[in-house]
């Protein structure tokens, strides 16, 4: 939204729902013809509903602006005139020259000029774009290295050419020179300074822009935003065409019996009724038509427009429990969960695929130095006084935890270990020049056996295996030669094949137990990672995403070129989509290596759109993961070091992976239970509220005269019978969140929105119209009995509507009281609070209260309901025959069907008497 779009684009955004569209040409039919309803009693539900949506859209949209602008106005500096020029992100241009300090971002894609460091190098630090931890090195341009100082830079005259902006992440090509004054030179070895990673180690960067904006390589490979609908307002949507379908035929139904009533004369134009000229001279078509809307007029209330509001109070509100989780708090960040949209809440009980990524989010991004392995004999850094071994402390003395072995030969190949691992310096006398003893890096993290592998995968860590091979000068030439006389495609394997990197990374706390609880949920995990097989494959055995005895089932290509991802989204490649598909569907645990940003999205995007469409989960915590966040129905950011971009664009962040569990195996699963209650309870009671006005339509002759009184049909979904409900969406836990957590299993209960399907809408539905008749016919039984006041005045027509208004709002509420598990002292005051403000108002309505009330309609007439014997009797009587079917049917479908959940419940409980027992029997 902008200031100036947003009540347009809102009202549209609104009114694409179909009850909203609905009642806006209700409230438009109210006032255009006479209607048996005022115009306020849609009207103002309406106004309501759209005020609030529109104040919790527009404070979220607002937040989202928020950390927007604190993004694209952040300062940069660059060259202008041989000055260094402070301006915003947003307003840099192709060609300008942009210097960067320590810590600090790149704000668009540059080519390394110079940096103060002499030899005209820069570390940078890759999190923020794969969740690398570990700083990376990049060298300027040869000619360009030794410009120090601004003006030197700014009388730089050079162009560029390069290609146009593409989203490439590994690739650059046909840069080339056309300046008399510049020659850039090695082409295949430059390298951008992407957009969002960080410069790292004291040094002033200086770079050309060449992609800025929505041109850098990060955001040509972000996925497009689109909105987001869950299942269960999908759900909603359809449950609310068949409503409109039956509001439409309850309509055409009473129209035809209206003129077939009236076909007699006597009862078209009764003695005390007769017609004017003008309406008898009216097309019968004309009159016909005006009655169908009348009677949709009439009956409107059985599409609730304000669920819609409830529901978006619910996930507001609801959300916050989500963000005051002590539990999910991180105290090494001091940070907990964000909810950047509260409109996916219940979908976090409904997923079915996890796409994760792997480094950052599975493993931690922290280079400590754990222990060094020198042909079997293990070494740990301690520090050793009086004996005594101390932890975390500044120096380091190695001890062998290993015995056998001379000591001195040990710590000669510990430290030639450890030069070779830091750096390596090829020289014409074939010798090795390393780095002396005080310049080893204590975060370094180095296996030096002949089978590291078994070590690794047990500590959930990535092996290195060192070795050394003495190599002359010509032979090193020579293989550089290779690289540089490659071409483009090849350069990138030929020099992964001549270098060697460091990548150590240790599992994340309790990464392990998260991925089997979800897997225990029913839920499939895929891990989508950047990084190359071996590596990846590794974590997915230390997270036991693979278990030993899993068969390995290996699809891969032998040239790139062959099929890429994207390809296989055309109709020419159906068959291999649809195979690929079969073969993942079919397998526990899914591994993808060496993913492109996009190629994440695209893979997120076939399992959607996959026969089965299932509710699909991504999460990550570098920028290379917005595609994939974006693509998914919920995606998921973490919340760390590695910059926000991924929990900037998400629909949920946390601090850690291990946070996921409960985020879907408990507040998931409560977000999904209650808004499913919700919605089934809303369609219920207005049902409940409707039909008899349906009936009531046989008994006074189709002539569209309302059952209840104006100030009842207005209140009773805003006032009534609403914060109960409302609480219960925010509230109810069937069962215990610890039972949740030891349980997974229970999250299958509700999973495939079993709680909205076709068997359950239709028995809400039923058991609606149920009790609709037992209070309309209840009520009728009791005034056909020609039932008196303690003064003899009979009951009229307001009095009996009354009565059948009185037994629904009891009956609905204690429905929902017999449903609630989770009992506090708020759910007793909404719930008999809502039962006392009934009476309490229909006092002051009808002027027992407020006599100055007492020249309307209702005067009156609920005390003299009250003052019946009688009608307490059958108000009593009634509440209790409408509630018998759903007790009945709760206590048999518990005994002979039980799910899950209520199998856990029954031992709970008979724990908690087995414990009150004990408890009693020890007290005696």
């Amino acid at each position: 939204y902008t200031f100036w779009n947003f009540v347009p684009k809102n009202l549209f955004e609104q009114f694409r729902r179909i009850a909203n569209f609905y009642f806006l040409i209700i409230f438009l039919v109210q006032l255009i013809i006479d209607t048996p309803t005022s115009p306020v009693t849609s009207g103002l539900p309406l106004l309501f509903v759209i005020t609030v949506t529109a104040i919790k859209q527009g404070y979220e949209d607002w937040l989202r602006h928020k950390a927007d602008n604190a993004m694209n106005q952040c300062p940069v500096h660059f060259i202008q005139h041989g000055k260094l020029v402070r301006k915003q992100s947003r307003k840099l241009r192709v060609g300008d020259i942009v210097m960067v300090k320590e810590d600090e971002t790149f704000p668009c894609d540059l080519i390394f000029l110079s940096s103060s460091r002499g030899d005209g190098t820069c570390f940078v630090t890759t999190a923020s774009l794969d969740g690398e931890s570990s700083h990376k090195t990049y060298y300027a341009v040869q000619d360009t290295k030794a410009f120090h100082n601004e003006q030197e830079i700014d009388a730089l005259h050079a162009t560029i050419e390069c290609e146009q902006p593409q989203p490439d992440l590994y690739k650059l090509h046909r840069i080339k020179e056309n300046t008399d004054y510049y020659k850039l030179v090695n082409c295949a070895f430059i390298k951008l300074l992407y957009r969002a990673i960080f410069s790292k180690i004291s040094c002033l960067i200086s770079g050309v822009a060449i992609y800025t904006g929505m041109e850098t390589k990060m955001a040509l490979n972000y996925q497009a935003k689109s909105q987001k609908r869950s299942a269960v307002e999908k759900s909603m949507n359809v449950f609310l065409i068949v409503y409109l379908c039956i509001l439409i035929s309850k309509a055409l139904i009473n129209t035809v019996l209206k003129y077939v009533w009236q076909s007699e004369p006597f009862r078209d134009e009764p003695w005390y009724n007769q017609k004017t000229e003008p309406e008898r001279k009216r097309n019968l078509f004309l009159r016909a038509f005006t009655d169908f809307l009348a009677f949709m007029v009439l009956f409107n209330y059985i599409i609730p427009v304000s669920m819609y509001v409830t529901v978006e109070m619910q996930k507001f509100l609801g959300s916050y429990f989500l963000t005051w989780d002590e539990e999910m708090f991180d105290e090494d960040t001091g940070e907990g969960p964000l909810v950047n949209t509260s409109d996916l809440n219940e979908e976090l009980g409904q997923i079915e695929y996890v796409f994760t990524d792997k480094t950052g989010t599975l493993t931690e991004n922290n280079m400590e130095f754990v222990e060094c392995c020198i042909e079997g004999h293990v070494y740990v850094p301690h520090v050793i006084c009086n004996g005594q071994i101390l932890h975390d402390c500044t120096g380091i003395d190695m001890i062998d935890s290993s015995p056998g072995g001379s000591g001195k030969e040990r710590e000669e190949l510990f430290f030639r270990a450890l030069c070779l691992c830091h750096t390596v310096q090829v020289k014409d006398d074939d010798s090795v020049d390393g780095l002396k003893k005080n310049q080893l890096s204590r975060r370094s993290c180095i296996y030096i056996s002949s089978s590291p592998d078994e070590v690794a995968l047990v500590e959930g860590i990535q092996s290195l295996g060192i070795w050394k091979k003495v190599l002359s000068f010509d032979s090193v030439r020579r293989r550089m030669s290779v690289i540089v006389k490659s071409s483009t495609v090849r350069t990138s394997q030929a020099i992964y094949q001549c270098m060697l990197s460091i990548d150590f990374h240790r599992l994340q706390e309790k990464a392990a137990d998260t991925i089997e609880a979800l897997q225990k949920a029913g839920i499939k995990v895929w891990v989508l990672t950047g990084d190359k097989m071996e590596t990846a494959a590794a974590t997915c055995y230390a997270c036991k995403l693979f278990r030993r005895n899993t068969q390995i089932l290996e699809l891969t290509t032998k040239k790139i070129e062959e099929q890429s991802l994207h390809d296989v989204q055309d109709g020419s490649s159906a068959n291999y989509r649809e195979l690929f598909l079969e073969i993942c569907r079919n397998c526990s645990a899914v591994l993808c290596c060496r993913m492109a940003p996009l190629q994440k999205a695209q893979i997120v995007k076939l399992i959607k759109l996959s026969k089965e469409h299932p509710i699909t989960l991504a999460i990550g915590d570098g920028a290379n993961d917005v595609s994939m966040i974006l693509e998914a129905h919920v995606g998921i950011g973490i919340i760390g070091k590695e910059g926000r971009q991924a929990a900037r664009n998400s629909d949920y962040a946390i601090p850690k992976f291990k946070h996921l569990k409960k985020m879907l195996l408990v507040h998931g699963h409560f977000y999904y239970v209650r808004i499913s209650e919700l919605v089934q309870y809303f369609f219920y009671k207005n049902v409940c509220f409707i039909f008899p006005q349906f009936l009531y339509q046989f008994f006074c002759g189709f002539s569209q005269q309302t059952l209840y009184d104006t100030a009842y049909l207005t209140l009773y979904n805003i006032s009534f019978t609403s914060l109960p409900i409302l609480l219960y969406g925010l509230m109810e836990q069937h069962v215990s969140a610890d039972t949740l957590k030891r349980e997974p299993s229970l999250y299958r209960d509700v999973a495939k929105n079993a709680l909205l399907r076709w068997r359950a809408f239709i028995y809400w539905t039923f058991l609606g119209v149920f009790d609709a008749v037992v209070f309309f016919f209840g009520a009728y039984f009791l005034f056909d009995n020609t039932v008196v006041t303690s003064n003899g005045q009979m009951f009229g027509n307001w009095t009996f509507g009354t009565l059948v208004f009185t037994v629904l709002v009891f009956t609905v509420t204690l429905k929902l009281a017999l449903d609630t598990h989770y009992w506090t002292w708020i759910n007793h005051f909404m719930i008999w609070g809502s039962l006392v403000f009934y009476i309490i108002f229909s006092l002051l309505w009808g002027g027992i209260i407020w006599p100055f009330l007492n020249y309307q309609r209702m005067y009156y007439v609920f005390m003299q309901m009250l003052s019946s014997g009688p009608a307490w009797l059958g108000i009593i009587l009634l509440i209790t025959v409408s509630l018998l079917p759903d007790v009945l049917k709760k206590v048999l479908c518990r005994q002979l069907w039980p799910t899950a959940t209520e199998r856990i419940q029954v031992k709970i409980f008979f724990v908690l008497k087995l414990v009150f027992c004990i408890t009693r029997e020890t007290t005696l």
